[in-house]
């Protein structure tokens, strides 16, 4: 039998988010889902089950961007959502990478993430 790649993606989407719970000590989760045409990131306390704050491509602040589905974009999203989270009071996360590899646009929304001022 088969495993699909969607099944794969669960997979790793549920042994990272294990691993986070295991070792993030009531802290925040910086979570990432990326599209095909978007990045979405958004600041979530599990605690609570509320979402503090949330940043994407297709967010006002964000319309002179060429292309919604590369490197610059995802890295302006995560500046954006860093600046948010900063205004929000919240310094300190832990990043939630879902089922992607940290790598391009999951690892630049990191990066912009931590310019902005984020500790992960």
């Amino acid at each position: 039998m088969a495993v699909s790649s969607r099944d794969k993606f669960t997979r790793r989407k549920r042994r990272a988010r294990y691993a986070l719970r295991q070792r993030s000590k009531g802290k925040l989760r910086l979570s990432v889902f990326r599209s095909g045409q978007n990045i979405y990131a958004q600041v979530i306390n599990d605690a609570e089950g509320v979402t503090i704050t949330q940043a994407s491509t297709l967010d006002k602040e964000l319309k002179s961007l060429k292309s919604k589905s590369n490197k610059d974009a995802a890295a302006e999203v995560g500046k954006l959502i860093g600046k948010r989270a900063v205004a929000a009071g919240v310094d300190q996360v832990v990043f939630d990478r879902g089922g992607y590899l940290f790598h391009g646009r999951v690892k630049a929304v990191a990066d912009g993430a931590r310019e902005a001022g984020l500790k992960f």
